[in-house]
């Protein structure tokens, strides 16, 4: 099931959003899945773990079909009061979507692995509903920011206790685990500990800077491949006896 976020966890989480530096952190995230994520006008796309609704603005007057699912209501009421019916909201696990085989041309998680249970699940329940394209954004393992925040998870109560931060690699190979050889796209976004403005915003949005795999938040792109299983057929056959 993994971590469910309470009614403080929830309220905290959004106001995370309220202070500049991090406002800027998550325009940069946000523009980095729409770089590379692609979606196109008409389609659909389901944000896995959508939490208070932040990473579902930016996908809003794009003429998209949007869902979002989350497993904590409160989560989901405060995600509610931003985007209202023009998102259509579930509460659900990434580990056991309640959507059809093939319903939505994407999916997105948004620091969302971090918290689930079954890593693997996710992404192949991911691979089951999305057809086209899968973004999954998370928190760099090995990037100062995320070693920063597992240094103070040891002595202050965070949420990032609950979370499991991954690399590049790490995704990489759990998504092959499950796909096969796929090709996969990568990038990184927020190289700096905390900093904003023009100058460094246009380093951030270098792609050059983009392919070095330290930035706080990584995102990786790819396509669901379908996979099929045969099985021969029995061909029944009828031969006529021959007079002698």
């Amino acid at each position: 099931m993994g971590y469910v976020f309470d009614f403080n966890d929830a309220v905290n989480y959004d106001q995370w959003y309220d202070k500049p530096q991090n406002r800027f952190a998550a325009d940069l995230e946000f523009r980095l899945m729409l770089d590379m994520l692609k979606p196109m006008q008409g389609d659909s796309l389901l944000d896995i773990g959508c939490g208070t609704g932040a990473s579902l603005l930016p996908f809003l007057g794009r003429g998209l079909q949007i869902t979002g699912i989350d497993p904590s209501q409160y989560m989901l009421d405060i995600a509610f009061k931003k985007v209202g019916h023009r998102v259509d909201l579930h509460r659900g696990f990434a580990e056991d979507l309640p959507f059809d085989d093939n319903s939505f041309n994407y999916a997105c998680f948004i620091t969302t692995l971090e918290f689930v249970e079954d890593h693997r699940k996710a992404i192949e329940e991911a691979c089951r509903v999305a057809k086209d394209r899968i973004f999954i954004g998370v928190l760099n393992r090995y990037a100062l920011k995320g070693i920063n925040l597992r240094l103070k998870g040891i002595f202050t109560k965070s949420i990032y206790n609950r979370a499991e931060f991954f690399s590049i690699w790490e995704l990489k190979k759990i998504i092959r685990a499950v796909l096969g050889d796929v090709p996969i796209s990568w990038r990184t976004v927020c190289h700096f500990l905390s900093a904003s403005g023009k100058i460094t915003s246009g380093i951030e949005r270098s792609r050059l800077v983009q392919r070095c795999p330290f930035g706080a938040f990584a995102g990786i792109v790819f396509a669901p491949v379908p996979r099929y299983i045969t099985r021969p057929l029995s061909i029944k056959q009828t031969t006529n006896a021959v007079a002698g």
